[in-house]
């Protein structure tokens, strides 16, 4: 390991005990107040993402992940606005997740406490360094950051800010860190750092995830790709349907949690479809079709199987027609990532179906599926969208950065 990362490792280490001890009081004014620090140098952060915005589009950067890097003042407010909903959260640590009395008298209890040491590696998120330190130092974690060069001079400003504002607190500065070299060969010596890291998590594209679960020594929460489907039921509100459905897929086309494949039930193509395809042309978003969804959608091309399972993040919705809805959660359950999933629907019984049956970590009825997202979900901000089953899944607020220790009372008891 190189000298950088085992001196941050270390610096994590030692910010770990101070942090877990810290009062609610104390964490909550010092999230308030770099909430205000980052509007106060909004100008600054701009400025440094401007040089990255730059970079992207000369390397061809596609422009919804363009989209995904930059940094406006409302949405630097935004990232402001999510730390102070999180000095407003209950804190989780130190709550004690009840008591019980065994026959020998011992008192055995659960308390929630940090995890300890975080890593997070992500790519061109700028948003996910502010999310990240809130949600982290509320819970008394430390954090150490990995995103990846697209945003580096974004990041840096961000973290420089927060920094400051930490040592003006009489905060170790070490609560972040951020790793400046965005070099894979670091990032690969990073996944090795079990010894000083205690869960890694990784926010970014498919390959990004892949490598972090196949290459990690460090526990991982995986966060997902998303492939999220709307099925438009039989009985659908139609109208309703059409506006999520372009709710989901072009209100934000980079995000995991934009719809990238539509089922639509055979009995309401023909009213449906043909209508659609206007207002998605209107959007510039490319339809690829099986062979009667295409014959109702002018301007669709040719659906082909690899499309089916495709996290597209841009402006492209595969289509299918399907004849119940069972056929519908088949289809979801064998193509989806397990992120959010959504039926349109005023049958009762198909909702309950949909959301008993379809595998995924949010499953909605009549809503877009863009709603899958910690700020939505009142968590203040998000750490990441698990896909996974074991201790997280969906959006990571505070209590999924915690674990808990047994706390046992006694009065003198032996083994016998």
């Amino acid at each position: 390991m190189n000298e950088m990362l085992e001196k941050m490792g270390k610096n994590a280490k030692e910010a770990e005990v101070t942090l877990r001890s810290l009062s609610t009081n104390k964490k909550n004014e010092v999230l308030l107040a770099v909430a205000g620090q980052l509007e106060d140098k909004a100008e600054l952060l701009i400025k440094a993402n401007e040089q990255d915005v730059e970079n992207g589009r000369k390397n061809q950067m596609p422009e919804s992940l363009v989209d995904r890097l930059l940094l406006t003042k409302e949405r630097i407010e935004g990232m402001s606005e999510g730390l102070r909903q999180l000095a407003e959260l209950e804190d989780p640590i130190g709550e004690v997740l009840g008591m019980k009395k065994r026959p020998n008298g011992l008192l055995i209890g659960q308390k929630r406490v940090p995890l300890g040491v975080i890593g997070i590696i992500y790519e061109a998120r700028p948003n996910v360094t502010a999310d990240a330190f809130g949600l982290c130092f509320k819970t008394g974690n430390a954090v150490i950051l990995k995103g990846g060069s697209d945003a580096i001079h974004s990041n840096q400003a961000i973290v420089k800010c927060i920094r400051e504002t930490l040592k003006e607190h009489n905060i170790t500065e070490n609560a972040v860190q951020l790793i400046e070299d965005t070099s894979r060969e670091t990032a690969g010596e990073f996944m090795k750092m079990n010894q000083y890291v205690d869960v890694l998590i990784p926010r970014g594209g498919k390959g990004l995830i892949r490598a972090v679960v196949n290459q990690s020594t460090i526990p991982v929460i995986e966060t997902g790709t998303g492939n999220c489907h709307i099925y438009v039921d039989e009985t659908a509100d139609l109208s309703m349907a059409a506006d999520i459905i372009m709710n989901a897929k072009t209100q934000r086309v980079g995000v995991c949690n934009a719809c990238e494949s539509l089922l639509v039930h055979n009995s309401v193509k023909d009213a449906l479809l043909p209508v659609l395809a206007e207002r998605l042309k209107e959007k510039h978003v490319e339809m690829r079709a099986d062979k009667e969804a295409m014959a109702l959608m002018p301007g669709a091309v040719p659906a082909v199987e690899e499309d089916w399972g495709r996290e597209y993040l841009d402006y492209i919705l595969s289509i299918k027609v399907v004849y119940s809805v069972d056929e519908a959660i088949a289809h979801i359950n064998r193509y989806n990532t397990g992120h959010s999933e959504a039926i349109i629907t005023d049958n009762y019984t198909n909702a309950q179906k949909f959301l008993d049956e379809v595998d995924a970590a949010a499953v909605y009825v009549n809503a877009s599926t863009r709603f899958t997202d910690g700020f939505e979900f009142g968590y203040g901000a998000e750490i990441g969208i698990s896909t996974q089953k074991l201790h997280a899944r969906g959006p990571m607020g505070l209590l999924a950065l915690t674990t808990t220790k047994y706390i046992i009372y006694g009065n003198g008891q032996i083994r016998q």
